[in-house]
């Protein structure tokens, strides 16, 4: 078997494993803290938007391919085995259909690239600002 088609497996059990936590988030029986949790990851690996954008090489993926799987395995060991079968068979059954989009988690990551950029541009300016003021004698 292929890199890429193992890849792609592992890629397509992810987003089931996803679809089924969104649905054990909403569950009566799923316990608060993995609620919350897990509500936190999937807002995130629903959103249109990275915290990394994916062009930047190597960290661009770090996310998909490190924190998102083990916030993934944290959270699924938090939710009764009885919640999460029942949620992955719910997941499976209407995995052909489109995914959740979460425009809430779209709006912090931006929220926090813009917070970045104005911290970068006010830094970059104290720098040149310093160095146009000739010292005083």
């Amino acid at each position: 078997m292929s890199i890429l088609v193992e890849l792609k497996q592992r890629a397509r059990r992810l987003r089931a494993e996803t679809l089924a936590l969104y649905l054990a988030i909403r569950h009566p029986r799923t316990p608060w803290y993995a609620k919350f949790l897990g509500a936190a990851i999937v807002a995130y690996a629903f959103s249109p938007i990275d915290l990394i954008p994916d062009f930047i090489p190597v960290l661009g993926y770090l996310d998909e391919l490190v924190l998102m799987p083990l916030g993934l395995a944290l959270v699924i060991r938090l939710i009764p085995p009885p919640v999460l079968a029942e949620c992955r068979a719910a997941a499976a059954a209407s995995m052909p259909g489109n995914k959740p989009v979460s425009y809430a988690a779209a709006a912090i990551i931006v929220t926090i690239w813009l917070i970045l950029a104005a911290l970068g541009m006010g830094w970059i300016y104290g720098a040149l600002a310093d160095k146009a003021v000739p010292p005083r004698t």
